[in-house]
């Protein structure tokens, strides 16, 4: 596949999962050079997303988790939304940080529930 298409695919998917979340500058996606843009869209979204030995939606579960883990709350408020996006039920993310929270801390937890809460209420189910 070529760069262009890798681009495409990759442009794409990064559209599905953050579809509905506000472009806010001044937040978490603010700007960021064009390589590395481009860099994020042909080979991560475009080439790692889009590999068939593992679903997108299981893909999402593994980003949500490693964010947890390394107490990334800007990228959860992105990547929690994102993964509803994908399909992912919001049990399987809430089961995922009370799984992290005995492996990363249960501070890093707290925080995730805490975004998890702000980005996706409960009451949204």
């Amino acid at each position: 596949m070529s760069d262009e298409e890798k681009r495409k695919k990759g442009i794409a998917l990064f559209k599905k999962i953050t579809e509905g979340q506000p472009r806010n500058p001044g937040s978490s996606r603010a700007s960021v050079p064009t390589a590395f843009s481009r860099f994020t869209m042909e080979h991560l979204f475009g080439d790692v997303w889009q590999q068939e030995d593992l679903p997108v939606e299981l893909r999402s579960l593994i980003t949500c988790t490693i964010l947890v883990a390394l107490n990334r709350e800007a990228e959860q408020r992105i990547h929690f939304p994102g993964a509803r996006n994908l399909g992912v039920p919001r049990e399987q993310l809430e089961g995922m940080i009370t799984h992290a929270a005995h492996y990363a801390g249960w501070p890093v937890a707290a925080s995730a529930f805490r975004v998890l809460n702000e980005v996706w209420p409960a009451e949204e189910d």
